[in-house]
């Protein structure tokens, strides 16, 4: 039986926070719009069309900014950097044979970019999906565990019957998390190899 971990990518694997907020800053001054990139980035888990009609931009404008976005975006990516412990969370997957699979919201393009910049090979990338429109994708890839830094991630992994993993280290607390229905929660993501080895025993050579 195949075992398979499923992750979230802003956040959770990355921490995009620094690279959004510039694009965030430039299409403000492009679209003479008063967006804050660093409130903006403060809030990353909701498709980027709810976030952006959150800050306050016309919806009708809504499409051309996130088509401009999406433009702009690749030259942010050398300057993101991965959360701290993401590579050893990853291998701690990968020592144990399973699989890994990235579900996100982020536009999967812009994902795979990540994924390239970063070295990291995973089994399955889907993007573009949100809360409970991730449960899909989990239940076709199998997943057994889904670990997330929001609450949308939380109510995914429900959605599809599948062990919650929170970390805090997101927009929402590790109370938000729990409410929301995460089996656990971690501070960060260098607690994982160790959390996986208790609940599921250490690897032997």
């Amino acid at each position: 039986m195949t075992w398979t971990v499923g992750f979230d990518l802003d956040m959770t694997l990355i921490d995009s926070r620094p690279g959004v907020a510039r694009a965030i800053d430039l299409l403000g001054i492009e679209f003479d719009l008063p967006l804050n990139g660093t409130t903006f980035a403060d809030r990353l888990g909701p498709p980027l069309a709810t976030l952006l009609v959150e800050a306050g931009a016309p919806e009708d404008l809504v499409p051309a900014l996130v088509t401009r976005y999406r433009a702009l975006y690749p030259t942010i990516v050398s300057s993101i950097p991965p959360m701290p412990g993401a590579q050893a969370a990853l291998a701690a997957v990968e020592a144990r044979d399973g699989r890994v699979v990235v579900v996100t919201g982020k536009h999967a393009p812009l994902a795979q970019l990540h994924l390239a910049e970063l070295g990291w090979r995973v089994d399955h990338l889907a993007g573009d999906l949100w809360s409970a429109g991730k449960a899909a994708t989990l239940r076709e890839q199998g997943a057994n565990l889904f670990v997330g830094d929001h609450v949308g991630d939380m109510n995914g992994a429900r959605a599809a019957d599948v062990f919650a993993v929170g970390v805090s280290t997101g927009p929402c607390s590790a109370d938000e998390l729990r409410a929301a229905g995460a089996d656990v929660v971690l501070a960060d993501l260098t607690e994982f190899p160790a959390w996986l080895a208790t609940e599921f025993g250490a690897v032997t050579a």
